[in-house]
C-alpha cells in the first residue's frame, strides 16, 4: 500500500513512523548482468554462474550496489508526495549489505521515515530504508538515505 503525502505537514507528522512493506522484486540474472553492464563491475560473483556455483554462496549473488540503488523503487512503493514538485536524492549516511541476495531470490522494502526538517524550497527526509530477503533472518541491506521534496 502508497502512502501520499499530500501536503508537507503531513509528512512532518509521519515523522517516526515505517511504511510498508512493499512489493516483493524478484532479482534475476538478467537484472545482474544488465546492473554489471551499466557499472562496469563484471566480478565472477555476479555474473559467472558456472564459476559462481562453486564459489561461496553456491550461485551469482546481486551486487550490494544493486540492492542498494532498488531503495528508489521500493521506496516509491510505499510513499509518494504528491506536495512535491520535485524529489531530489539527497544522500546517504550509512549502509550495511548485512546478507547476500542471490539470484532468483526475493526482496522487499521498508521504510522508517526517521526525521523531517525544513529546508529552503521544502522539507528533508531522512528515511531508513530496510530491504528484506525472503526467507532470511537478517535483511539484505540497510541505508540511512536523505531525500529532500520541494514545493
Amino acid at each position: 500500500m502508497t502512502t501520499d503525502f499530500a501536503d508537507f505537514n503531513a509528512l512532518r507528522a509521519a515523522a517516526g513512523t515505517e511504511l510498508g512493506p512493499g512489493d516483493w522484486i524478484t532479482i534475476d540474472q538478467d537484472r545482474i548482468e544488465r546492473f554489471a553492464e551499466a557499472t562496469g563491475d563484471h566480478q565472477w560473483i555476479h555474473v559467472d554462474p558456472v564459476r559462481a556455483a562453486a564459489g561461496p554462496y553456491g550461485a551469482t549473488i546481486a551486487h550490494g550496489f544493486l540492492t542498494l540503488s532498488l531503495i528508489v523503487p521500493i521506496t516509491q512503493q510505499v510513499m509518494t508526495v504528491s506536495a512535491a514538485s520535485a524529489a531530489i536524492n539527497y544522500g546517504l549516511d550509512r549502509v550495511r549489505f548485512l546478507t547476500p541476495v542471490p539470484v532468483g531470490s526475493r526482496i522487499r522494502g521498508r521504510v522508517a521515515l526517521t526525521e523531517v526538517t525544513e529546508v529552503p524550497g521544502g522539507v528533508q527526509v531522512h528515511r531508513r530504508v530496510t530491504v528484506e530477503l525472503e526467507g532470511a533472518e537478517r535483511p539484505a541491506c540497510v541505508a540511512d538515505a536523505i531525500a529532500r521534496y520541494l514545493s
